[in-house]
């Protein structure tokens, strides 16, 4: 089984760079954000410069790239203007990927805004149900999240049924983020192989599409969300 490992690079020189820069770190894969990740403004690439980012993968064997949605993404916003601005964009974002298709859209599932989970559930599956598409060869991600305010997600439960609730949910799986659930109270520096166990039981293991690999700066079950050099937090 081959292993797929990156980092995070910055779209600032272009696609087919990003490529190269992947390459000159023996990565085999990466993540980058598709627009300004705490705007949404974005810089369509050409063609040209696509093309030469497939032709790298190819050559180089690369696994899937996971391109992240920005943080301003909410699909289960208190606002209907909100909600419509993320739909919009991502569905921008996954026409641009049919350019690059074969690989994963990770996106933060949203938050409630005091609305309760279980309508945050059910917006972010209507909002995924009017956003996904038949054919798309794109999978879609829901991140993990370590429950900070009224993050939905928190939780293995809450993310299945966003997918139970989504009729496009064979286009969707999970990107564990391990300073998140460790955030989010699940014992992963302890007793990662229970964690695995209880993830197959709820979502199944075939749903985990990506490891997002962080160390903690807090405690488990904090609800903080901030991330450590790996080896320099709590996850050790």
């Amino acid at each position: 089984m081959t292993l797929y490992v990156g980092c995070h690079l910055s779209t600032s020189s272009g696609y087919t760079a990003m490529g190269q820069m992947a390459l000159g770190i023996d990565a085999n894969t990466f993540a980058f954000f598709p627009r300004n990740p705490r705007g949404g403004s974005r810089k369509l690439p050409s063609e040209a410069d696509v093309a030469g980012l497939r032709l790298i993968m190819q050559e180089h064997a690369f696994g899937p790239l996971v391109v992240h949605g920005p943080y301003t993404y909410n699909l289960c916003s208190a606002t209907p203007k909100t909600i419509e601005f993320a739909q919009q964009a991502m569905r921008e974002d996954l026409e641009l990927l049919e350019e690059l298709p074969g690989n994963l859209y990770n996106f933060h599932p949203g938050s409630h805004v005091k609305q309760g989970a279980d309508v945050g559930v059910r917006l972010i599956a209507r909002s995924l149900d009017e956003i996904l598409f038949d054919g798309m060869h794109t999978t879609v991600l829901l991140e993990t999240m370590a429950g900070k305010g009224t993050e939905v997600g928190r939780s293995f439960e809450e993310l299945a049924a966003i997918i139970d609730a989504c009729r496009f949910g064979d286009q969707l799986g999970i990107c564990l983020d391990t300073c998140h659930v460790h955030d989010g109270g699940y014992e992963i520096a302890h007793d990662f192989d229970a964690v695995l166990d209880e993830f197959d039981r709820v979502l199944g293991l075939s749903r985990l599409k990506a490891l997002h690999l962080n160390d903690s700066k807090n405690p488990c079950a904090s609800h903080k969300d901030r991330h450590e050099k790996l080896g320099e937090g709590y996850l050790g």
